[in-house]
């Protein structure tokens, strides 16, 4: 054992993908369905993106993670049962993308509980994961994700690699977030505002990250959306990110449950 991880092992790399559809965009603001335009930004994740992106793990046999709200799941129960077979791990998003932080403790659970029934009812797995939409976890959520059996909560981000955090329900383990480890605040634009980065920018940033979690050591987790990182030239970032990563020995790709149910307070065993 060296550090964090098992074996030989220096770094682990978790690639994950928040398929959100049009579910934030509803939620923000349900005028949002009579504006074509925009909502078909979203659509494309589900029409192209999700497919390229688990084509390209399959490419390179890399496992990895999808969290997807109960709403996008229902209305897309075919690539979700795909997305499944395929191996990749499915964790809970909340139903219509809600902050949990923008709800009270019984609305919370009420969405989370629907969430979990969906996601279950599609793929016969329940979700031993979750992610709040918009990493805006409330005070109640890690609590009420311990007492639903959840393995490991990814909404947090106070540390590089996971770790514990105690709830009133027992502890459970946080696989944590970075706003740089993700694409949406690289490449956001609307023509309400934002500013968007260029694809090799971007590349550059996250090559950048992998390198330091390498050289210390620890954890590279991405988040990523199919609506964003699906498209033409973002594919090709993401490529050219796992090509890069493959290139370093003793780096291991790995789904967030598999990592979280190996946890201790010492590392991964």
């Amino acid at each position: 054992m060296s550090g964090l991880w098992p074996g030989n092992t220096k770094c682990v790399v978790m690639l994950t993908f928040d398929l959100d559809g049009v579910s934030a965009l509803l939620n923000r603001n349900p005028d949002a369905a009579q504006l074509p335009s925009l909502m078909s930004r979203n659509e494309l994740g589900l029409r192209v993106g999700a497919r390229r992106i688990i084509d390209l793990l399959d490419r390179y046999d890399i496992p990895a993670t999808f969290f997807i709200p109960g709403y996008t799941a229902e209305r897309n129960e075919e690539l979700v049962r795909e997305i499944h077979s395929r191996g990749i791990e499915i964790g809970a998003h909340g139903y219509m993308h809600e902050p949990p932080a923008t709800l009270e403790p019984d609305e919370e659970q009420r969405v989370l509980d629907k969430a979990i029934a969906i996601l279950q009812g599609i793929t016969g797995d329940k979700p031993l994961g979750f992610r709040s939409p918009s990493l805006e976890a409330s005070s109640h959520t890690l609590g009420f994700l311990s007492q639903r059996g959840f393995v490991y909560d990814s909404s947090l981000m106070g540390h590089d690699a996971p770790y514990f955090v105690d709830t009133p329900n027992g502890r459970i383990v946080e696989i944590p977030n970075d706003w740089a480890q993700g694409d949406a605040h690289y490449y956001a634009y609307s023509r309400t505002g934002g500013a968007m980065s260029t694809p090799q920018d971007v590349y550059k940033a996250w090559e950048m990250e992998f390198d330091g979690a390498y050289q210390y050591g620890s954890a590279l987790i991405m988040n990523m959306h199919p609506h964003t990182t699906g498209r033409l030239a973002k594919m090709m970032v993401l490529e050219k990110l796992i090509r890069h990563i493959k290139g370093h020995t003793h780096v291991e790709f790995m789904r967030c449950i598999d990592v979280a149910r190996a946890w201790t307070d010492d590392g991964m065993r």
